[in-house]
């Protein structure tokens, strides 16, 4: 690989670390070509793009975002042997595939993921991340938590107006007898 072949790869795997502070870093080496192709039709499916780049060039494109050098400090080391990027803009879609694609496989083998500055090492927290909800499920949890007790602040107005107006009614026939 030319030197300048390395840094159009540089180039595009720090584009895509700009545009996704989301990714996974996973070991897919024992794959087959059909294998690692079914791989990428399921990211594909699922709106998640996977590189499989060298280590030093992943460091390298990395190097560059990184000004204060220990935003990636972790990912580094988690940059040895056979390396896949799987860049998301969902949390949990990475998690999701790679657990969808093991029923089949034994590989990937998750490395780490890097979620919004929150690094996760090691295989055995797939099944965690896959249950992590995404930011648009947790912007509608809240929205339904928020809107819980207006509902019931309303609903307890509303009969306590239905209760008030029988209950002067009551009061009022009462006065005329």
């Amino acid at each position: 690989m030319t030197r300048e072949e390395k840094n159009k790869v540089i180039d595009y795997l720090q584009s895509k670390f700009e545009e996704n502070s989301i990714f996974y870093v996973t070991d897919s080496s024992a794959l087959t070509v059909a294998e690692v192709n079914e791989l990428r039709g399921l990211c594909y499916e699922n709106g998640i793009t996977m590189k499989v780049a060298k280590n030093t060039l992943v460091k390298k494109a990395l190097k560059r975002l990184d000004e204060e050098g220990d935003i990636y400090k972790e990912v580094y080391d988690l940059l040895v042997g056979p390396t896949s990027i799987m860049f998301a803009e969902v949390n949990n879609a990475p998690a999701k595939v790679i657990k969808e694609f093991r029923k089949k496989h034994d590989k990937p083998v998750l490395k780490g993921a890097f979620i919004d500055k929150a690094l996760y090492i090691g295989d055995d927290k797939v099944e965690m991340l896959s249950k992590l909800k995404s930011k648009e499920e947790l912007i509608g949890d809240i929205i339904f938590l928020l809107q819980s007790p207006a509902r019931n602040v309303i609903s307890a107005l509303q009969s306590g107006g239905q209760n008030l107006a029988g209950i002067l009614k009551t009061l009022s026939e009462r006065e005329e007898n």
